[in-house]
C-alpha cells in the first residue's frame, strides 16, 4: 500500500467543551496519513489516487461548517469522510488545539484506523 501524507495542516474549527471555546473557532493543527491504491503509481494518474488538495479543501469546508464538542469526535469524523467519500483504506490522524491552555504548545489526539478489516501497517509515516 502506497500513502499520502499531509503535515502541519492549520484549520480553523470550532471545537470545545468551554465557553471560550464555543465563542470562537480556533486554530487545530492535523497531520494525516493516509493508504491510497498502488495503481497511481503504476498508471501516473490522478484518477488513481486520493487528491490531497481536494481532501484538504474538504476537511477545510467541513470544519468551518459544524462544532465538535471532543477533538476525538473531530477526528472520528476526519477518519470517516476519508473512508466514505475518498475510499482511503487505511487511516492515521494526528488532531491537536494549539495555545489552548497556558504553558501548554498542544492538546490533541491521535488515531489510526484501517477499513473493512485492513490491518494497520507498521511502517506507515
Amino acid at each position: 500500500m502506497d500513502f499520502i501524507f499531509i503535515e502541519e495542516l492549520r484549520v480553523q474549527a470550532s471545537v470545545g467543551i468551554y465557553p471560550r471555546e464555543k465563542a470562537a473557532p480556533q486554530m487545530v493543527e492535523l497531520n494525516l496519513t493516509f493508504g491510497v491504491p498502488d495503481a497511481a503509481a503504476e498508471h501516473d494518474d490522478i484518477a488513481d489516487t486520493i487528491d490531497y488538495a481536494v481532501v484538504i479543501e474538504r476537511i477545510r469546508a467541513e470544519l468551518a461548517a459544524r462544532h465538535f464538542n471532543l477533538i476525538e469526535t473531530l477526528g472520528e469524523f476526519v477518519v470517516n469522510l476519508l473512508f466514505d467519500e475518498f475510499g482511503a483504506p487505511w487511516v492515521k490522524i494526528r488532531i491537536a488545539k494549539i495555545g489552548v491552555m497556558k504553558g501548554v504548545r498542544r492538546v490533541g489526539v491521535f488515531i489510526q484506523r484501517g477499513r473493512e478489516g485492513n490491518t494497520l501497517p507498521e511502517t506507515a509515516g
